[in-house]
Order: C-alpha cells, then structure tokens, then sequence
C-alpha cells in the first residue's frame, strides 16, 4: 500500500514557496536600496531581536551553519551594522550586538518585510495560521532522529 505523501512532493512545493517569498523580498531590498541580502536580513533581524546574542545560538535560530553565520557576521560589521564584543563570562566567545546604524537599518527595513509577509499571507486567516505552523511543525520534527 502507498502513503498519500509518495506521489505529493510536499517538499517542492515547499520549496518553491520559499524561493517566491525569498526573490520578492530581495526584489523589494534591491528596490529600496537597502544593500542587504534577504539571509543578511535573516541575520540582522535575530541580532537587533536578541542584541548580546551568541554567534552558536544565531547559527540554530537562522537554521545556518556556524562558518555561513560567521561569513554573514563579517559582512554585517564591514557595513557598521553589528559589532563582536568578548563574553565577560569567557574570553573565547563573542557576543553579537547591533550597532546604532544596525538598528536603524533594522527599523528602516521591517515595515519592508512585514508588507511581503502580509503579501504572502492574503486573506489567510488566524486558524489557518495555526494549522500551518502544526503541519510544519510536524515535518520538521518527523526528521529530528
């Protein structure tokens, strides 16, 4: 007997979905200037979120490995938008912060991002909200072995 996931790439389509959502937020980011890419976005959104946040703990929130998240670090310091500062705690680690300029390009480009995501979203309402965060949920977990 077949599942009813066998024939459904369920996995495209998420994909896909992804890929439209990531090109119109670029688009929107190249149009307005911003100089950013949308996973420098992904990053600089988590650290003004989370100023002092580790570069470990930015890696598992953005989904990223570390040296990607490292490389997006560097390029969001060379820019003025965020700055490494020592752990009091341990002299090894570092501690991601945003800078004054970081935050304002934070502020500046959310309403951006929350008009694709009100884009994306339509007439979906808050039930529907729930039932897709449950389903997604439930794929990602089905693979944490």
């Amino acid at each position: 007997m077949t599942h009813p996931s066998d024939s459904r790439a369920y996995f495209f389509k998420i994909d896909t979905t992804i890929k439209k959502i990531r090109n119109a937020l670029q688009k929107q980011f190249n149009d307005a200037g911003f100089d950013l890419t949308v996973d420098q976005w992904v990053v600089l959104d988590h650290i003004a979120r989370n100023p002092g946040i580790s570069q470990n703990l930015l890696a598992d929130l953005t989904a990223k490995d570390a040296p990607t998240v490292t490389r997006i670090i560097d390029l969001l310091a060379k820019k003025s938008l965020v700055e490494r500062r020592m752990a009091e705690d341990d002299r090894r680690k570092f501690l991601i912060y945003p800078t004054k300029n970081g935050q304002q390009k934070y502020s500046e480009m959310l309403p951006t991002v929350a008009a694709i995501r009100r884009k994306g979203w339509g007439n979906l309402n808050e039930d529907d909200y729930h039932h897709f965060v449950r389903i997604m949920d439930s794929i990602y977990n089905n693979f944490n072995d």
